[in-house]
């Protein structure tokens, strides 16, 4: 099995209509069987798509906003389809971002979707209000495999730690005790920072594939100063480096509730391992079968 999580930044991205071609090439070399897109825009004011089953669209439960014609994963999947790659993938908007963008998060499946959710894991449901969060999920081959984009550790209005009591308390009512549980995403807390973000969520009880992995490289999914970090980072704003000393954060993690055996995680998208296509790296694990 192998899985990527990416946070796109899609439309927002430089160029992105050539970066997306980039990630079409990646996802149909790499053939992953799940991915989790986070970031995923559309423009407000476009027209809506006519979307059928032949691009395995799957409305998610409870999503009210149509997909419009120029949507990220709309795209991709326009893109995999024409090099005979089949997915089945589901979108859901959060909230609105940049001021002219309905935000969302996807998952891409190439097995056969049983069902997909979205569900709020911010206090805040109001769409025009930045901070608001939502989880999307779907269950594929007995298993559940999340998109996510988490908020900050130190947000006063929307901290970290509730997100993610909210995000294990919706899985748990929607999953047996023995159901394997992927979470794949930017969850906005670099590792190594203790008592904050990746220690509240392993000691809940998810395990990090990329500690899990038997190979592994440096793990850094950002590498230069991004939206959102500015004033999080010292001198940031005005050198645009992230730390001094530091060559980046791992911010974007694949977890999973149950201890699994990895064979290997990489980052992609980042310039030495395919060309970058966002403002985050990507995240890819593989698991072989035994």
């Amino acid at each position: 099995m192998k899985l990527i999580t990416l946070n796109t930044h899609s439309l927002e991205e430089p160029e992105y209509e050539r970066k997306l071609e980039l990630l079409a090439q990646v996802i149909i070399k790499e053939q992953p069987d799940v991915i989790a897109l986070q970031e995923v825009n559309q423009t407000i004011t476009r027209s809506v798509a006519t979307v059928g089953r032949e691009l395995g669209y799957l409305p998610c439960e409870g999503a009210r906003i149509p997909l419009k014609e120029d949507n990220y994963a709309l795209g991709l999947a326009r893109l995999l389809r024409e090099s005979g790659c089949r997915y089945w993938w589901t979108w859901a908007p959060a909230k609105v971002g940049y001021e002219i963008y309905e935000e969302g998060l996807a998952v891409f499946s190439r097995w056969p979707v049983e069902r997909n959710r979205q569900f709020f894991i911010s206090q805040s449901h109001d769409h025009y209000n930045w901070k608001t969060r939502k989880m999307v999920g779907i269950k594929a081959a007995n298993m559940w495999f999340y998109s996510v984009h988490m908020g900050w550790w130190d947000d006063e209005e929307e901290p970290f730690a509730r997100h993610w009591d909210r995000a294990v308390e919706e899985m748990r009512a929607h999953m047996t005790p023995k159901e394997t549980v992927w979470v794949m995403g930017d969850f906005n807390s670099p590792a190594g920072i203790p008592g904050e973000g990746w220690d509240y969520v392993r000691a809940s009880g998810w395990w990090d594939t990329y500690d899990l992995a038997g190979v592994r490289d440096g793990g850094i999914t950002v590498g230069r100063v991004i939206d959102g970090w500015r004033q999080r980072l010292p001198g940031a704003e005005k050198t645009g480096v992230i730390c001094p000393g530091r060559l980046g954060m791992r911010i974007d993690y694949i977890w999973c509730n149950r201890e699994m055996d990895i064979d290997k995680s990489e980052v992609i998208c980042n310039g030495i391992n395919y060309e970058v296509v966002s403002d985050h790296y990507g995240v890819m694990i593989t698991q072989k079968e035994r």
